[in-house]
Formats: structure tokens, C-alpha cells, sequence
């Protein structure tokens, strides 16, 4: 009876030996990696291809170290980021200024101490298959308000992608087993739901090993929750929304900058540099005007200069005239509109006929072909918008991507284009680097040290893993848009601490 108590009723004394072994071997894991990388057995440069040594660096090599050969029970010893300030927030934007907080948030990076390091890669894979979500095809509903919007914006975003897994193709593909790269590419119908099934499908029925999307700031924040439950590394090229890395999901990295430092640049051009005194907004209803403008309103606020009046409008609509007499009565210095292209360009075409001439200053998507053509070179003369990046930066790698997609689409690329395939070469180093681990994928890029070199310019990664890189105004002129820096139109900004709130002091 003792006997079979202690083998727990087990009548097969050679299952339970089995059984027994086995946990032995799960509780002593920890210690044999770590005796493996003490004697040196795990060594990441052991048989590494040529071709992936020449992209790994003494950093990326150092990470690798850290990452390999880890039991499922340890995460690796790494140095997180620690930002002294969120989003380089100036001291009088800092939302209650007065006030010395106990702790503030997105300052100190996520870590991610799951498992899923030590699961080795798949036997048999005949091509590496990255994902993409984005909005390329048109579709109705009476949830999203009517016909979808973005599949321009979408359409660019996967030509960049696409762009970029065909180039790896091109060097090798995936060195380690010299298999290609395939891009498999979802539609984000904007529908709220939707785009997390799509995730799912991805990461379970076709085995993806990350994913690059989406555009939707509603449809964004749906899918990294899903990828965060599925485990998946996921990278944003298109989403704005502030709001974005806020979530504190570990899997999630953007190589876009957000509204929020868009619009710190244009209320510091309006405010510091031309003293607008009476400001109006006009935005869209949905997430993207609604949060897009949200920065725009709380620095004004904080700067004493609070917004005279905001009015939303339906996406697509034709007649403008409610809201613009409501703004014209209020006699403005200046009017901000916040939503897409086409409506820009009918909002502004109204604005000039009913006699308003004040300056007229965007978000980054009035800066496209469409809003030039729909208005014309001469209404469009001496508008200005925020814009993410400095298309006109003399860089050998952008003019190879231009050229790139110029001979692959026989057209110019624009900033969705750009980013994605930032995003997208961004996803393919990591996926070489590690090789086929979505734990260690996303390991790569989120203990990446330096910033990416995109063709979009430097970026950056903040604490909370988003793009810090520096923005631009884009103004109109002669035909063309230009781009300037801060430092090129000579646009003060407030002092920006080097501490967070809570530490301050002892500065």
C-alpha cells in the first residue's frame, strides 16, 4: 500500500519513472542553459551565415547572448528603456502642471516575462511568412458610417511592404535556411471585431511569424489586443493615434510619429512663433479627428490660448456650410482641420468661397496628390501640415527606395509607402536576427539599442516602444510641398525637463 501511494496509484512503475524524469529534467532546465552558456555552448555566431553576420552589429550580437539558449522559466537579463520624459513633452503642455504626481506612466519600458524563447524553431518551413493588415479593399457599413475611406492610404502601405519582402527575397531571404520571405496580406474591413479576426487567423491557421498594420486608430487598438493574447510581435506603420503604445503591450512597436508630436509642432507655430490668438477647429467624427485633435486642443488650452470653437462633421459629406458660418461668426485667425484629404480640399474650397481667408493648417494626410489636385496649385498655395518625416532629406537610401518603387509600380511613393516599408525591413532583421521565435523576434526589436536607419529618416524608440524621431511642418508653395524643420522657420518650444515629475526635485 506504501508503495503504491508513493508512486501516486500508478500501477505502470514505468510510466511514473517516465513521469518522474521528466519533471526532474523541466526543474533542473534553468540550470543546464545556464551551464550551457557558462561553458560557451550557446554561441549565437556559432555557423552564422555570412550574410546575417554582416547585419549584426556588437549590440544586436550582445542581445543575441541574452536571448538564446534560455530556459522556458528565465527572461533574459537585459537593460530596459527609461525615458526622463514622455514624448518630450514641454513643462507648460504637461497636463496638470501644478500637481506633483506619485507615479507617471510610460517611463520605464513593458517587459515581457512569458514564455516562448526556448521553443526551437519548426523543422520543416518552406518560406517565412510575415503578415499584413490594412485597409485595400472598399467595403459598406452602417457601423463604420457608410463606405470606408482609407483604402488609398492601405493600398500604399502594402505596396511599401510589399516592396520590401521582395528586395530580401532578391538578397537570399531567410539566410539561415536560404528560403524565401511571403508576405501574407489581410484586408481591414473597419468593422470593430474584425480586424481581430484577422489577427487570428494569422497567428493560428497560417502560422505567421509577425505582423505589420493597420491604419484604423479603432481597428489598431482591436488587433494589438489580440496580438498581445496570441503572442505575436506587431509592428504599426500607419496609426497616429497617440493613444497606440499607451496600451502597454509589449508585442507592439511604431515606426510613425504620433499626433501628439505633430501637433505639439503646429500649436508652437501657431502660438509661439504667430500668436494666433482665436483658433478654430474643424475635424472629423471619427477616432482619427477626434484624438487627432485632441493635443492640439489641451496644449492650446495650457498655453492660455483655449480653442474658440470645434465642429465635427460627418466623413464625406458635401456641404460644409453649417459648420463654417459657425466658425466665420467667430472670426478667427486661424482654422486647423483634422480628418482626410478629399475633405480638406472641399472644406477648403468652401472656406475661400464664402470669403474666409484665414491660414489654413492640416494633419499629415492633406499633404497627397489628391488634396493638390482636388483644390488646385492655386488654393493650395501657403497651406501648412503637420507631417511625420522630411521627404526631401538628401539620403542614399531613400532615393534607392524611390527609385525602388518607381521601376516596381511606376509611381511615386508616399509617406505610407515609406513607412511601411520601414516597418516591414524593420520586421524582416528582427525575423533574421532571431530566426523563427516570435518571443525572440520581439526581443530583437524591442532591447534594439540604436535607432532604425529607415528611408523615412533615424527612428528612435521610446520607453513605450514609439517612434521619437523628429516631425515637420509641409507648407505649399510654388507648386509644390516643402518641408521644414523647427530650426528652419525658427519655432520656439517650451522647456522641455530632463526629469519626470516625481523625480524632479532632485534634479
Amino acid at each position: 500500500m506504501k508503495k503504491r501511494a508513493a508512486s501516486g496509484g500508478f500501477r505502470n512503475r514505468a510510466l511514473w519513472r517516465l513521469l518522474t524524469a521528466a519533471a526532474l529534467a523541466a526543474s533542473l532546465a534553468p540550470l543546464a542553459a545556464a551551464a550551457g552558456r557558462e561553458s560557451g555552448n550557446c554561441d549565437p555566431e556559432k555557423d552564422m551565415p555570412p550574410k546575417l553576420r554582416a547585419i549584426v552589429d556588437d549590440d544586436t550580437l550582445e542581445v543575441l547572448r541574452a536571448i538564446d539558449c534560455l530556459s522556458p522559466y528565465e527572461v533574459p537579463k537585459l537593460p530596459l528603456r527609461q525615458d526622463h520624459n514622455y514624448a518630450r513633452t514641454p513643462e507648460d503642455l504637461e497636463p496638470y502642471g501644478g500637481i506633483r504626481p506619485y507615479k507617471e506612466h510610460f517611463l520605464l519600458q513593458i517587459e515581457y516575462t512569458g514564455p516562448g524563447r526556448a521553443i526551437p524553431e519548426p523543422e520543416h518551413v518552406d518560406s517565412v511568412k510575415i503578415g499584413f493588415i490594412g485597409p485595400i479593399m472598399s467595403t459598406v457599413s452602417v457601423a463604420t458610417g457608410g463606405k470606408s475611406h482609407e483604402e488609398p492610404l492601405g493600398i500604399k502601405m502594402l505596396q511599401g511592404a510589399r516592396l520590401a519582402i521582395e528586395e530580401a527575397n532578391a538578397r537570399g531571404g531567410y539566410f539561415r535556411r536560404n528560403i524565401p520571405f511571403e508576405l501574407v496580406v489581410h484586408n481591414d474591413n473597419g468593422l470593430w471585431g474584425a480586424s481581430g479576426n484577422e489577427i487570428i487567423k494569422m497567428a493560428y491557421d497560417e502560422k505567421v511569424w509577425a505582423i505589420l498594420g493597420t491604419i484604423d486608430g479603432a481597428n489598431s487598438h482591436i488587433a494589438i489586443r489580440v496580438a498581445l493574447k496570441a503572442e505575436i510581435p506587431m509592428i504599426n506603420s500607419g496609426d497616429t493615434d497617440p493613444t497606440f503604445v499607451e496600451t502597454n503591450i509589449p508585442w507592439v512597436a511604431r515606426v510613425i510619429s504620433d499626433d501628439r508630436q505633430q501637433a505639439y509642432l503646429l500649436v508652437d507655430y501657431m502660438i509661439r512663433k504667430m500668436n494666433y490668438k482665436r483658433i478654430g477647429i474643424m475635424r472629423a467624427s471619427n477616432r482619427y479627428g477626434r484624438f487627432g485633435v485632441r493635443e492640439v486642443k489641451d496644449s492650446c488650452r495650457r498655453l492660455g490660448r483655449p480653442i474658440i470653437l470645434e465642429m465635427a462633421y460627418k466623413l464625406g459629406q458635401s456641404d460644409y456650410s453649417l459648420q463654417l458660418e459657425r466658425l466665420k461668426s467667430e472670426n478667427l485667425d486661424a482654422i486647423v482641420h483634422w480628418g482626410d484629404a478629399e475633405d480638406a480640399a472641399t472644406i477648403l474650397k468652401q472656406m475661400r468661397a464664402m470669403g474666409m481667408n484665414q491660414p489654413f493648417l492640416c494633419s499629415d494626410r492633406a499633404v497627397s496628390d489628391r488634396f493638390v489636385k482636388a483644390v488646385g496649385p492655386e488654393l493650395a498655395e501657403g497651406v501648412i501640415c503637420a507631417y511625420p518625416w522630411n521627404p526631401d532629406r538628401k539620403d542614399p537610401k531613400l532615393e534607392r527606395f524611390r527609385e525602388a518603387f518607381r521601376k516596381r509600380f511606376n509611381e511615386e511613393p508616399e509617406t505610407y509607402a515609406a513607412h511601411a516599408y520601414d516597418g516591414m525591413n524593420l520586421l524582416i532583421w528582427a525575423v533574421q536576427v532571431a530566426g523563427l521565435n516570435r518571443a525572440k523576434i520581439r526581443d530583437m526589436i524591442a532591447y534594439r539599442r540604436k535607432p532604425w536607419p529607415g528611408v523615412t529618416g533615424d527612428i528612435p524608440f521610446s520607453a513605450a516602444l514609439d517612434d521619437l524621431g523628429e516631425v515637420f511642418l509641409a507648407r505649399f508653395e510654388h507648386g509644390r510641398w516643402h518641408y521644414y524643420s523647427r530650426d528652419d522657420l525658427g519655432i520656439p518650444r517650451g522647456y522641455i525637463p530632463p526629469r519626470d515629475r516625481t523625480s524632479r526635485a532632485s534634479e
